[in-house]
């Protein structure tokens, strides 16, 4: 694959906004949650824009620390991601749909089930989303004390994807002959046992569906630390990060492609998508305004629980000068390291003292945030494709369905009259709608 003029872009499908005071506003649903009605007309949204996937964010806990901050957030009564989408799969057509799934709180042969009937109800558009567990509370819902160390996660995960991997690959293409004439329905010599015994998983298989349309459902990964970066450069097609500046996000691309290379792999098999936030209004003023008005609605103590949260619980800025500035580094965190690391260089680069670090993680978490005009926020897209930051973005609303809306109706016409965005779907699978090769099957004499 090369890379075309074109990027790629998804959508960060949340039920309010990624603002934390987002479900506030008065036209946002206030059930959403768990209206699935809502996330079709998102989904529906972004189809008609042709944007390449959906992406279902998830977690298998409630993340706040005590009820005065659960009593005050908006996303606690959210769908699970593959059942949420396989319910979309009957609505949508073209786009991708991404669901979120730990590695350290499921099992590979129920996970590569599900994602491989997700892949056949919607016709080759699945891709799964691969995390590490990264937040303290999901230990305790698993008959756990505390997470696993953040590098035994990642040991445990790739072992895992291998696991789901060699399952899809347990039937061959046209294993299923379904021949009623000779009652034969099956050509066993096209089946293959996995017969996994590893470190942490121990699988027979073969898998009790027959292998995906697109061979293997997409891979996307989000995880930015070392751990991450290596875990990415062996599996990952598709790459979620946060990357707030320019010069970082070429770093980050460049290490990225380098370390897949290194590994046999082509460049252009690693597509690296960094969130943006954009807030946009016709004007630079309408803009602001717009931001204003969703942190007006944020609660002082859910901005503080979020940044600790964020920083990977090893704060307590209840008991911190705020007007201070923020420390260079703080102690390792056995949660989501890449993103305390990015806070705290964004925090750096720009001299922020804590109550400005902890208003920034309400607004963005880190990631791109651009508030202006089409424009401006057009401009900044383009110049990290083209400066090679980024294949592509995973836009993250910062309230919807207003603010996709307006990054639909003002911003994609801008990056289509330059030559960076599609007008329509290319292919009917989410690998060739990204460019990406159908993988072969590891046990047929042409793998």
């Amino acid at each position: 694959m090369r890379r075309k003029g074109e990027m790629k872009l998804g959508l960060y499908l949340v039920q309010a906004g990624y603002n934390e005071g987002a479900w506030r506003h008065p036209s946002v649903p206030a059930a959403g949650g768990v209206d699935v009605d809502h996330f079709a007309h998102l989904a529906a949204l972004a189809e008609g824009a042709a944007f390449h996937f959906v992406f279902l964010p998830d977690s298998p806990s409630v993340v706040e620390r005590d009820n005065a901050n659960i009593a005050r957030v908006g996303r606690n009564d959210s769908f699970e991601p593959i059942t949420l989408l396989s319910a979309l799969s009957s609505k949508t057509e073209h786009i991708g749909l991404v669901a979120t799934a730990t590695t350290t709180y499921n099992q590979p042969y129920h996970l590569a089930r599900m994602i491989a009937s997700l892949d056949y109800l919607s016709r080759g558009r699945a891709a799964w989303n691969i995390v590490t567990s990264g937040n303290k509370f999901e230990a305790a819902n698993f008959s756990e004390e505390n997470l696993p160390d953040h590098d035994k996660r990642y040991e445990v995960a790739r072992e895992f994807v291998e696991v789901v991997k060699g399952l899809w690959d347990t039937w061959e293409d046209d294993a299923f002959v379904r021949d009623k004439k000779n009652g034969i329905f099956a050509d066993t010599k096209k089946l293959h046992l996995l017969n996994h015994r590893g470190d942490h998983f121990s699988v027979r298989g073969p898998l009790n569906i027959a292998r995906p349309p697109q061979g293997h459902p997409v891979l996307v990964q989000a995880g930015s630390s070392d751990a991450g970066i290596k875990f990415a450069a062996e599996f990952a097609e598709v790459v979620f990060t946060a990357e707030p500046s320019l010069e970082s996000g070429k770093s980050y691309y460049a290490t990225v492609k380098e370390k897949a290379r290194a590994l046999g792999r082509e460049g252009d098999e690693v597509l690296v998508m960094p969130g943006i936030v954009p807030i946009v209004g016709r004007t630079k003023q309408e803009a602001s305004e717009k931001l204003k008005m969703l942190q007006s609605y944020t609660h002082s103590d859910v901005l503080i629980e979020t940044a600790d949260r964020w920083l990977g619980f090893v704060t307590d800025l209840r008991s911190v000068n705020l007007d201070s500035f923020v420390p260079e580094s703080l102690p390792q965190t056995n949660f989501i390291q890449s993103r305390q690391k990015v806070l705290l260089a964004l925090a750096a680069r720009q001299k922020m003292t804590w109550r400005q670090l902890i208003r920034l993680i309400s607004d963005s978490r880190g990631h791109l945030m651009v508030v202006g005009t089409p424009d401006e926020v057009a401009d900044a897209m383009v110049e990290a494709f083209d400066q090679y930051a980024a294949d592509g973005f995973n836009l993250i609303p910062a309230i919807v369905p207003s603010g996709l809306k307006d990054f639909i109706e003002l911003v994609i016409p801008e990056l289509r009259r330059r030559g960076r965005f599609r007008s329509g779907y290319s292919g009917q699978t989410l690998r060739e709608n990204l460019d990406l090769r159908r993988p072969l099957n590891r046990f047929t004499p042409a793998a």
